[in-house]
């Protein structure tokens, strides 16, 4: 019975260290999974910020956009009217030009028929 003792210890060491050695296999490939999973996770993460970062700077650079397309629209503004300002001065030298032609060329022929 030693004998069958001694094979069944044998037989009983053998399964415990195939047993032994599939469970640091599965742990070892867990834990390679969970590093995986941890890489590919901070992977995803950074990916994720990446992308937030992108579309913030999308987002700023359009706000900048608008931000200088509205100046620009108030710059426009302010010219057209003083635009309308300068022509309405321009307006008011011709007529004041005319009248003073007028009054000047108007004079002597005034006083010329006057004289005839």
């Amino acid at each position: 019975m030693d004998r069958d003792s001694h094979s069944e210890d044998t037989l009983s060491t053998m399964v415990l260290e195939n047993i032994k050695n599939k469970l640091i296999d599965a742990f070892r490939t867990g834990a390679g999974s969970r590093e995986d999973t941890r890489e590919n996770d901070g992977a995803r993460v950074t990916q994720l910020s990446i992308s937030r970062s992108q579309q913030a700077n999308e987002e700023l650079r359009r706000a900048q956009i608008d931000g200088a397309i509205t100046w620009l629209r108030s710059e426009l503004l302010e010219m057209r009217s003083q635009d309308l300002q300068l022509a309405q001065t321009l307006l008011g030298l011709n007529t004041e030009i005319q009248r003073l032609r007028r009054e000047s060329f108007g004079g002597p022929e005034d006083a010329s028929d006057d004289q005839q």
